[in-house]
């Protein structure tokens, strides 16, 4: 790609918006964002799912396999931080998964 201004433009915005992130506050604040966001998605996804009736298996066998690629994704990277993405990923599953823990309780009650 050629080096122009608006090029250079984005890459610095980019930059400057990595750069603001790093901050210890924000990184926790996203990281609850992203396990609040998850337990929505878990309520979201068991409530559409159990309201069909008809998509259970497949949803289960769905979640696994994004459930199972996330942790290879995170815990099978050799670094030693893991990236700020690959954080709110694991906090969206973490998120998910309690969510469709405790939607499991409701219905054994």
């Amino acid at each position: 790609m050629q080096d122009t201004r608006l090029n250079r433009l984005t890459n610095n915005i980019g930059a400057r918006f990595m750069q603001w992130l790093r901050s210890p506050w924000r990184r926790s604040s996203l990281m609850l964002i992203g396990l609040l966001g998850g337990f929505f998605l878990g309520n979201v996804i068991s409530t559409t799912a159990g309201q069909a009736a008809k998509l259970d298996v497949s949803v289960a066998a769905l979640l696994i396999v994004v459930t199972e690629g996330i942790s290879r994704l995170v815990y099978g990277n050799k670094s030693k931080t893991p990236s700020l993405t690959a954080d709110i990923l694991n906090a969206v599953k973490v998120g998910v998964t309690y969510s469709l823990f405790l939607e499991a309780f409701k219905l054994g009650s």
